[in-house]
């Protein structure tokens, strides 16, 4: 018979308990009466909970010597129900041990956001790492100064990278703000979070009020990007309203909170479920899907091209298109090398300047700034791995020696270099 005693119960039950050892049928039967009493889909609970309770006495659990190996034990088991399941355990959560409190951690991952960037070319990058509590109705809280001061710096980017590779998720207010700042108010486009005890929509009760909404978007995944961050990328691909790039993500759709299982365990539940309205449906077990796939590592820079490549389609000859050529022209040269002539016919001495060849690439050092690695964009046309706006076009004479080269910015700025040695 299953006892469904209340989550405060539990925890008086359970203080002064000493660490579980072996198959420790005590926590396991807590953990499946939490998952009763809390999974978000109430004739799965049971399912859930009972098939626990069959591994339990079948002896599943029985080599899990420590509450660390019952822990991990009890994951790999619950996550064949729901991706969202994990069981901890730490000796931080007994008594006398208190936690680190969570706006300290908040503060010190600066709120979610790792950094922010202006790329070359004019692609605005914004690297968050989690999804953090947005209190609405207070623009001067702390997360909601460090998500809007991130979309600022990106106000005047010809297009914006968001890239959520390394994002595990967190809590959904922030999802909803966040794709308030590149969406329209109209149509509604927010999932809907299925409970046992209702509904609620990830549509926010405050929007970002100055929204980018026909700059390109492009947001990075992988199979580290979980819950929350999946429920952005997942949002705005419904909409169309952005193109993902990478890998398909984790597959974790169903939102919950972490729940006291005593002796230092906690279990994660997932206490609902997100409906899209385009959809119907959502992400759990099989990931968002890319529409473009290519290996994590290689998505940033696979989504500078496209996003230089859709500036450019939108105006190919108007008068910052040089500078977003001149970087896509370096960035596509990186990924295909393009053929020339032998590297060291450029080697030498041009008055305070000097090209080399370093680790099987030139570079160049002019008087006393550091060596630039340079890319060849074609022949004689070789621009900086750093800062690819700006080139170095090398001129021969009749006889087909180098003589000498112009260092040349996008802009047009130009100063020669003639061989002296």
């Amino acid at each position: 018979m299953t006892v469904n005693l209340p989550r405060w119960t539990l925890i008086v039950l359970c203080l002064g308990c000493v660490p579980a050892r072996g198959d420790s049928p005590a926590v396991i039967e807590r953990v499946a009466i939490l998952i009763d009493n809390n999974y978000v889909d109430a004739g799965k609970a049971h399912e859930i909970a009972a098939a626990l309770r069959n591994d339990a006495r079948s002896g599943r659990f029985a080599k899990a010597v420590e509450p660390r190996d019952l822990a991990a034990a009890l994951t790999v088991q619950l996550k064949s129900f729901d991706h969202h399941f994990n069981v901890t355990w730490s000796q931080a959560a007994l008594p006398g041990a208190p936690p680190i409190p969570q706006e300290a951690a908040e503060r010190r991952s600066n709120y979610g956001f790792r950094s922010v960037a202006m790329l070359p070319g004019a692609i605005g990058y914004i690297d968050m790492r989690t999804f953090v509590y947005l209190n609405f109705g207070k623009p001067e809280a702390p997360a909601r100064k460090a998500v809007d001061a991130a979309l600022t710096m990106v106000t005047d980017a010809d297009a914006i990278i968001l890239d959520l590779r390394s994002n595990g998720g967190g809590l959904p207010a922030m999802v909803g703000y966040l794709v308030s700042a590149f969406t329209p108010a109209v149509p509604d486009i927010y999932n809907v979070i299925h409970r046992r005890d209702g509904i609620e929509s990830e549509r926010p009760k405050d929007r970002y009020p100055a929204p980018r909404l026909d700059v390109p978007l492009y947001v990075l995944i992988s199979g580290r990007t979980a819950s929350a961050a999946e429920s952005t990328a997942y949002t705005l691909q419904a909409a169309k309203r952005a193109i993902i790039v990478g890998e398909t993500s984790g597959g974790a759709a169903n939102p919950g909170g972490e729940f006291p299982a005593g002796d230092g365990f906690d279990v994660f539940i997932s206490t609902g479920t997100p409906v899209n309205p385009i959809t119907q449906s959502n992400w759990e077990r099989v990931g968002v899907k890319p529409d473009v796939a290519v290996p994590a590592g290689q998505a940033l820079e696979r989504a500078e091209i496209l996003a230089l490549e859709a500036v450019l389609a939108k105006d190919p000859d108007g008068k910052e298109a040089t500078d977003s050529r001149w970087v896509l022209e370096a960035l596509q040269a990186k990924q295909k090398p393009p053929p020339g002539p032998a590297l060291t016919g450029y080697v030498g001495v041009y008055g305070d300047a000097e090209v080399a060849i370093v680790d099987g690439r030139l570079s160049l050092r002019r008087g006393p700034h550091p060596a630039l690695t340079m890319i060849r964009v074609r022949g004689d046309v070789f621009a900086s791995d750093d800062e690819p706006f700006r080139r170095a076009i090398f001129e021969r004479n009749a006889t087909g020696k180098v003589i000498g080269f112009q260092w040349t910015r996008s802009s047009g700025q130009t100063s020669w270099y003639r061989r002296t040695g």
